[in-house]
C-alpha cells in the first residue's frame, strides 16, 4: 500500500509540474539484500601468487574456496554447515589453516587442509580452549606458531605446531602476565607484552634460547607498541605516545632502550600502523584515519603503485590487500560509503589487471546514500567527530533518527559502507554515529577523558549529538531512537534510563545492563587486565556508588520507552545474564520489551538466518515506534 501511494504521488507531481521530482524516494530494498552473506569475500593470494583463496557461501555458511589464477575451476576445501569459517591463512603454497568456533563461544579451534580439499586435520581438538595463529612461519613449510590457553584458561602459551600431523611443542610458557607475543622476520619468538593490571612492559630477548628481559615499563595509559623488527632484526619499529598526546611511529634502539628516530606523526590523530616490503626490506609508508583513511609514503615504488591503482579505480578508497612473496602479484580491494566494494588482481610483470568479484553485486551504489563526516561541540567544549547518513529522497528536516553509538568503548567508527546504516537510511531514518570521548584514535587526553565516565560524560556526548541534530532541524524530537551493540547496547540502555524523555524507543544488541555483573563475568583470558578495567570503568567495591549510578539495571524504574533486546546465548563477553536481568526488570514494571535470544550465537549474530530474524524484527519495531518504512511481510 505504501509503495502504491508513493508511486501515485510521483505521477501526480509529473502531471502538475510536467517533470519528475529531482530525487524520488527510493524503493524499499529487501532487508535480506543488506545482511545476506557476500557473494565472496576475504580473498588472499598464495605465497607464490599462483592461487587465490576466498570465503564463499555453501549451505548458507562461509567456507574456504581455492582457485588457480587464470582458470575457471573453483574448489571448495571446507564443509562448515553450523557456523561460518571465521578466518584462514596460507600455511604454505599447498595448505591452508583456518579457525572456527562453536555456536559463538569464541573458543576457536585451528584446522588445516590441502588446497585440493584433501588431508583435512583438526590441529587443536581441545574442549573449552581458545587458539589462534601467531605466525605462519613463511620460511618453514611444515610448521606455524599458535597460542592456546590449554594449560591455563587465563593465559596463552606459544606452541610450534606441525600443520600436517598436529604434533606440537610448547616453545614459550606464559608465566601469567603476558598478554601478547611477537616474532622477528625469521619467525623467532623474541617479544612479549606483559601487564600487572595497570602497568605494561615490553620484554625482549636476543634469541629463543635466552630469557626475556624488560625493555621498558609504563603505565597502561602510555603506549610503546612494537609493530615489527627492523630488517636486520636488531631494533624495533614502534607506535608510541610516551611524552606526547598522539601516538606516532618511531624506530626504537633495543640496545640503548630508547627511541632514536621519528618516522611519522600527525597533529590531530594517532598514527600506529606501518607498511613494509619484505622482499625489498624497506618500510614503505604509514596510514591513519582522520575523517577518512590517509596514506603517507616513505617509498617511491609503493607510492607509485598506489597512484596507479587509484587512477584505475577512481572514486574509491583503494587498498592493497596482499601480495605474492615476490611482490609481482597484487590483490586489491575497493571501499566506499555506498558499496562493500570489489576485489581486483594486478600482475605487475605483465600489467594484467582484472576484476575478480563484487562483494555484494545485488546492492546498487546509486540506491545507497552518502556517509558524511560531521562534528559538534560537547557541553564541556570537546569536539566530537562522527558521521551522519541521511535517507535518500527525503528532505533533511524533521526526520526520524537513529542514534548509533559504537561498541568498545575503546574503539572508533570510521568512514565506509555499513550495511545496517544503509538499511536504516533506506527505511527513512537519519543515522548519527559519534566518536564520543574515550574513543580511540584521537589521542591520550581524549581517551582518558572517558575513564569512569560511562553513563556520565560519555552519555552526555551522545545526548549532545541528539540535541545538535534537533537544533539543525534534521531530527524530529518526538521520533528519536537509539540502537547499539555491545558497549553501544549499554549506551542504548543508559540512554533510555538516564534521559528517558529523549528517546522514543531503543534497541539493545548484546549490551551491558550492570557493571557489577559484567566485571564478574569477564572471560578468564581477560583476567590479567582486570585491574585496568577497574581503573577505566570503576571498582566494584571502592566505586560501588559510581557503578550503581551508571548501571541501567538499577534505574529500570525510570525507563518508559519501548525496548527491543537481542542476545546470543553463548556470548563469552557480555553474558546472557546482562540481557535477562534488564528484560525481567522491565517486564515486572509492565514496560513493553521484545526479547530475542539465539541459542547458537555469541557476541553478535554471525549466522545468516539469525541476522535476518534480528533485522526483520528491528525493522518492524522501529517502524511501529518511529514511523519509518518497513516491508509488508
Amino acid at each position: 500500500m505504501q509503495k502504491r501511494i508513493i508511486s501515485l504521488l510521483a505521477v501526480l507531481f509529473i502531471f502538475i509540474f510536467g517533470c519528475a521530482p529531482k530525487e524520488q524516494i527510493p524503493r524499499l530494498i529487501p532487508m535480506e539484500d543488506f545482511f545476506k552473506n557476500p557473494e565472496s569475500t576475504g580473498y588472499d593470494l598464495s605465497p607464490d601468487g599462483e592461487h587465490l583463496a576466498f570465503l564463499k557461501p555453501w549451505q548458507n555458511r562461509l567456507n574456504v574456496h581455492v582457485q588457480k589464477i587464470g582458470e575457471e575451476e573453483v574448489t571448495r576445501i571446507t564443509s562448515a554447515t553450523e557456523r561460518d569459517i571465521a578466518g584462514y591463512i596460507w600455511a604454505n603454497n599447498e595448505r591452508i589453516a583456518y579457525v572456527q568456533d562453536t555456536a559463538g563461544d569464541e573458543n576457536f579451534r585451528v584446522y588445516a587442509v590441502d588446497i585440493d580439499g584433501s588431508d583435512s586435520k583438526e590441529l587443536t581438538p581441545f574442549e573449552k580452549v581458545r587458539a589462534s595463529i601467531i605466525d605462519e612461519l613463511e620460511n618453514d613449510s611444515e610448521h606455524m606458531l599458535i597460542d592456546m590457553n590449554k594449560r591455563d584458561a587465563r593465559v596463552f602459551d606459544i606452541y610450534r605446531i606441525n600443520i600436517n600431523s598436529g604434533k606440537m611443542e610448547m616453545i614459550a610458557q606464559n608465566p601469567g602476565n603476558i598478554t601478547g607475543w611477537m616474532t622477528d622476520h625469521d619467525g623467532n619468538l623474541r617479544i612479549a607484552l606483559t601487564t600487572d593490571g595497570v602497568n605494561t612492559s615490553v620484554l625482549y630477548r636476543d634469541a629463543e634460547k635466552d630469557d626475556f628481559q624488560a625493555l621498558i615499563t609504563t603505565s597502561f595509559k602510555e603506549t610503546l607498541t612494537p609493530l615489527f623488527f627492523t630488517f636486520d632484526n636488531k631494533n624495533l619499529y614502534v607506535a608510541s605516545n610516551i611524552g606526547r598526546d598522539k601516538e606516532a611511529i618511531y624506530e626504537y634502539d633495543v640496545k640503548n632502550r630508547k627511541t632514536i628516530r621519528l618516522l611519522y606523526e600527525h597533529s590531530d590523530v594517532d598514527v600506529n600502523s606501518l607498511m613494509k616490503s619484505d622482499k625489498r626490506k624497506k618500510i614503505t609508508g604509514t596510514y591513519y584515519y582522520t575523517e577518512k583513511l590517509h596514506y603517507n609514503f616513505f617509498d617511491e615504488e609503493r607510492e607509485q603503485l598506489q597512484a596507479e591503482l587509484e587512477k584505475r579505480l577512481p572514486g574509491y578508497e583503494v587498498r592493497v590487500y596482499s601480495m605474492s612473496k615476490d611482490e609481482t602479484k597484487v590483490l586489491v580491494r575497493t571501499y566506499s560509503d555506498r558499496s562493500l566494494g570489489s576485489y581486483y588482481y594486478l600482475n605487475r610483470d605483465t600489467n594484467e589487471f582484472m576484476k575478480l568479484m563484487d562483494v555484494s553485486p545485488w546492492l546498487s551504489e546509486d540506491e545507497m546514500t552518502e556517509m558524511k563526516p560531521v562534528s559538534y561541540t560537547s557541553r564541556d567544549g570537546l569536539t566530537i567527530h562522527g558521521y551522519l547518513t541521511l535517507p535518500k529522497g527525503f528532505k533533511a528536516k524533521n526526520l526520524p533518527v537513529i542514534i548509533n553509538p559504537h561498541g568498545g568503548p575503546w574503539a572508533r567508527d570510521t568512514w565506509g559502507f555499513i550495511p545496517e546504516v544503509q538499511f536504516l537510511a533506506n527505511r527513512g531514518y537519519a543515522v548519527l554515529q559519534m566518536n564520543f570521548r574515550t574513543s580511540t584514535g584521537y589521542g591520550r587526553k581524549f581517551w582518558e577523558a572517558g575513564f569512569k565516565q560511562n553513563g556520565l560524560a560519555i552519555q552526555d556526548d551522545i545526548t549532545d549529538g541528539v540535541n545538535w541534530l534537533i537544533d539543525q532541524g534534521i531530527a524530529d524530537p518526538e521520533r528519536v531512537g537509539i540502537y547499539g551493540g555491545s558497549y553501544g547496547g549499554y549506551c542504548t540502555l543508559a540512554g533510555v534510563a538516564f534521559t528517558p524523555d529523549l528517546y522514543a524507543c531503543g534497541v539493545d544488541y548484546v549490551g551491558i545492563s550492570s557493571w557489577f555483573t559484567i566485571l564478574e563475568g569477564i572471560p578468564p583470558y581477560w583476567e590479567p587486565m582486570r585491574e585496568m578495567f577497574f581503573e577505566m570503568v570503576g571498582h566494584p567495591e571502592k566505586d560501588k556508588e559510581l557503578l550503581e549510578r551508571i548501571s541501567p539495571l538499577f534505574h529500570a524504574d525510570k525507563i518508559k520507552a519501548p525496548l527491543f533486546v537481542a542476545q546470543g546465548a553463548n556470548d563469552p563477553r557480555v553474558n546472557i545474564k546482562e540481557s535477562d536481568q534488564i528484560v525481567d526488570a522491565l517486564k515486572k514494571r509492565g514496560i513493553e520489551v521484545e526479547y530475542m535470544v539465539k541459542d547458537n550465537e555469541g557476541h553478535g549474530f554471525r549466522n545468516e538466518e539469525n541476522r535476518f530474524d534480528f533485522y526483520r524484527a528491528m525493522e518492524k519495531f522501529l517502524a511501529k515506534h518511529l514511523g519509518g518504512r518497513a516491508e509488508e511481510k
